[in-house]
């Protein structure tokens, strides 16, 4: 099996595993278990917890001690194990606990992914920048194919939807095997507590540039949050006003939110030219510009007049992510020592998806209560402008803060990321 098919594979695959529940274990928590908002509450708070130390310290073991890809086959069979004791927990408060043990099997994973993917493309003599985005695509289909299946065969409040992900992530965990080897490549360093921990990765922050990168990544990983957490939402509210009910738009909530997945297989293909052609920081604008296009065509779209406004959101969604987080991505592998990638590509993953995550939950849930909340009715369009708001700081905040390099960024792309 060539070596582009089992990344291609492993993209997918790795994606089905989350996509098969995300966005529908609400639906099965509550509809199938009885349980309160407050009880299922904490369970998203698994993904920023997990994401906050167990990225860098993979990626830490990845670089120093076990082959990335052995490594990756071990978390993927531990996260099968936790989501098929899923569908056994009758508590909620045992569900945060077995949520969070898989979120911990699986955060890491996706640093892991990109390392081991680079790792054996740049073994190859590849063009990462050029050959890795189209793969990826694969990523972004699968998480589409496992919101489709899920929703389309009527499981969105099934425990069929943790055994779903369950066999794909069984499925990638062989493949995995069947990788070049990715040896640790900092064997040789001296090991503390501080190495084991991922600590290494945040000598990166001594240099300004990147230390901005990092500091800018984790605020609009805060808008990653806001979208995945209020998006889907925003949509199922419109069921409440009697003009917008019977739109066909709201029978399928998790399909209307998918299309956001198929406007990321496009700009995937794109970040490569796009990184050649202006370099990260202009691609890094680009991005954060596109997110307060997407809380605005939210704020004043709605399923009849409307629908061109939401429709547009979904696929200017695909820009907004993309645009930071596969760019971001490309940009470390770029700018690291080969020694501490895995280290590196972790500690993106903890300042996107763990303080982006943990800021944006904690601090969008008291603005709203305290701001957009009357008598228990949200004043939806306040919201998404204020997140409109919030993204337009940062991007100028981003644009006066992030300095050019003194060689360009474009030419820099151009070039082979990997050495």
């Amino acid at each position: 099996m060539g070596l582009k098919l089992k990344i291609g594979q492993m993209q997918f695959l790795q994606f089905v595993a989350w996509g098969s529940w995300l966005i529908t274990i609400g639906a099965y928590a509550f509809n199938t278990k009885g349980w309160t908002a407050s009880e299922f509450g904490a369970v998203f708070s698994t993904i920023g917890i997990a994401a906050l130390f167990m990225p860098a310290t993979i990626g830490a073991i990845a670089d120093r001690w076990i082959n990335a890809e052995r490594l990756y086959s071990m978390l993927h069979i531990g996260c099968a194990v936790t989501m098929l004791f899923i569908p056994m927990v009758d508590d909620p408060a045992i569900l945060f606990w077995v949520m969070l043990l898989n979120m911990c099997f699986y955060m890491p994973t996706i640093s892991l992914i990109f390392s081991i993917s680079y790792r054996t493309m740049d073994d190859a003599s590849m063009d990462i920048i050029r050959e890795y985005p189209p793969l990826r695509v694969w990523g972004t289909a699968g998480f589409a194919a496992g919101m489709w299946i899920t929703s389309l065969s009527g499981l969105e409040t099934s425990a069929w939807q943790f055994y779903i992900s369950a066999g794909a992530s069984l499925i990638v965990a062989g493949i995995a095997l069947t990788m070049p080897k990715c040896t640790p490549l900092n064997q040789k360093s001296r090991t503390t507590l501080g190495n084991l921990l991922g600590f290494d990765a945040f000598t990166l922050f001594k240099e300004y540039r990147m230390a901005v990168f990092l500091i800018f990544s984790m605020l609009l990983g805060v808008c990653m949050q806001l979208s995945n957490a209020y998006a889907g939402a925003y949509i199922h509210h419109f069921k409440d006003i009697a003009e917008y009910a019977s739109s066909p738009l709201l029978k399928f909530p998790a399909i209307v939110v998918s299309l956001g997945q198929f406007s990321e297989m496009l700009f995937i293909l794109i970040v490569p030219f796009a990184l050649k052609k202006w370099g990260i920081r202009t691609v890094m604008i680009i991005s954060m510009v596109a997110w307060v296009f997407r809380w605005l065509m939210l704020a004043y779209g709605n399923p009849v007049d409307g629908l061109f406004l939401l429709i547009g959101s979904m696929i200017v969604w695909g820009m907004a992510f993309d645009f930071f987080n596969l760019s971001g991505s490309l940009f470390i592998e770029k700018e690291t020592d080969p020694s501490m990638r895995s280290s590196a590509q972790g500690l993106f993953q903890v300042v996107v998806i763990g303080l982006g995550t943990i800021i944006g939950s904690f601090a969008s849930g008291y603005i709203i209560d305290a701001f957009f909340t009357e008598n228990g009715v949200k004043d939806w369009q306040g919201i998404m402008n204020c997140f409109a708001l919030y993204s337009a700081i940062v991007a100028g905040l981003f644009v006066i803060m992030f300095r050019r390099d003194k060689k360009s960024d474009a030419a820099t792309f151009a070039n082979r990321s990997a050495t």
